[in-house]
């Protein structure tokens, strides 16, 4: 099994957020698959999807960004996944508004979602689809900006990420994460 995990902050004043973009991704798959995320399980929203590939699990941790790994390991271990076999999609200021970067490990960066990730998993080697956000203008902290909504001339790039993020999700289902990364990256 694998599990498909979107980073984000539970909540309506955090919809479509700049650190929600994990949360959006999530919800691209899940119409896309038409399979809403309706069960509850360790601080967190999921569905399990059945396809020829195989059965996957599109996860929302529900802990806030800070304490994803809370959530996300006790149902790995629940649902008896490996890490291998996970992807974590969440925003990157280190990249331009909409690229996206594909990994297998690495440090948390500054994010505090993944630092919990790690700390939780015990490991930095796990797959991951950062997308990017774009640095703060000049004088706005960082908290302000990642809770901020895109810009109306930001919004046609990340919904064109959000589409790569799905279908990078898609094509990993039945290939390796290093092909998915080799066809993604930059993208």
């Amino acid at each position: 099994m694998k599990m498909i995990i979107g980073l984000g902050n539970p909540g309506k004043p955090y919809e479509h957020t700049r650190h929600n973009i994990g949360f959006d991704v999530i919800d691209e798959l899940s119409k896309r698959f038409n399979s809403p995320l309706n069960q509850m399980k360790f601080k967190g929203m999921y569905t399990i999807i059945h396809r020829p590939e195989g059965k996957f699990l599109l996860v929302k941790p529900l802990t806030y960004m800070n304490l994803s790994g809370e959530c996300i390991v006790p149902m790995m271990n629940y649902f008896d996944v490996a890490e291998e076999d996970i992807v974590v999609i969440y925003d990157d200021l280190d990249l331009a508004v909409g690229k996206l970067r594909l990994r297998q490990k690495g440090s948390a960066g500054g994010h505090n979602g993944i630092k919990s990730m790690i700390q939780h998993l015990g490991t930095q080697e796990f797959n991951r689809i950062r997308v990017g956000v774009d640095r703060p203008p000049a004088g706005m902290k960082v908290p302000d900006y990642v809770l901020s909504r895109f810009k109306s001339d930001e919004k046609p790039l990340m919904n064109e990420a959000i589409t790569k993020s799905a279908d990078a999700c898609e094509v990993w289902l039945s290939s390796p994460f290093l092909e998915v990364m080799n066809r993604f990256n930059g993208a």
